[in-house]
């Protein structure tokens, strides 16, 4: 089924919009901007309903091929202020540095690393499977 029949706009440019909301921290003003420059004329609100629409289908796929290089990684943990609250990182690195996963808890405990490292190991069976 084609996601994209109907718009106005062309499948590249909504394409691109979307992938700029979702991997870099731009408003839709800041998006307008850029398009603007390129001498394409969008409405701050039109990118907001792409944002919507397709943030969630891009998320899908995106977790879908987000694979590993190779099944060698480390855990780590460390304790950090977030938004003036300090609270537990845990994160996943494999053997070339590129982050697999990560969690933010309140509390250090069984619990936290437990639920972090099984929601990990069965994102990777996942992958190793598909």
């Amino acid at each position: 089924m084609n996601q994209f029949k109907g718009r106005q706009f062309n499948q590249a440019i909504i394409m691109v919009v979307v992938g700029y909301y979702c991997r870099f921290n731009l408003s839709y003003r800041d998006l307008v901007e850029i398009l603007c420059d390129r001498g394409v004329s969008v409405h701050h609100t039109t990118i907001m309903r792409w944002v919507h629409h397709y943030g969630p289908i891009f998320r899908v796929l995106w977790h879908r091929h987000k694979q590993s290089a190779s099944q060698c990684w480390q855990m780590n943990e460390t304790y950090i202020r977030v938004k003036g609250s300090w609270c537990y990182q845990y994160r996943a690195i494999d053997n070339q540095g590129l982050t697999l996963d990560f969690s933010l808890r309140k509390y250090r405990d069984y619990q936290s690393s437990y639920h972090f490292l099984k929601r990990l190991l069965l994102d990777c069976n996942n992958k190793v499977t598909t």
